[in-house]
């Protein structure tokens, strides 16, 4: 749960703006996604695997990224 301090003087427009800033780097939006379909880890390990592989091709200059 997000909770943020506002002062009573303070504008709401402001509270909204630290809101959504906190909610951001709480990544809670990438977790619900995450959780709303199961991968296999088989799966998920060759994703990262193929990610490593595409990165290393750019770097190495055989894909122009």
């Amino acid at each position: 749960m997000l909770i943020i301090d506002s002062k009573d003087c303070e504008n709401i427009d402001k509270a909204l703006k630290k809101y959504k800033k906190k909610f951001e780097k709480a990544k809670i939006l990438l977790q619900l996604r995450e959780r709303q379909s199961y991968t296999k880890p088989s799966v998920r390990r060759r994703n990262q695997v193929l990610k490593a592989v595409y990165k290393q091709k750019i770097a190495s200059g055989q894909i122009e990224g």
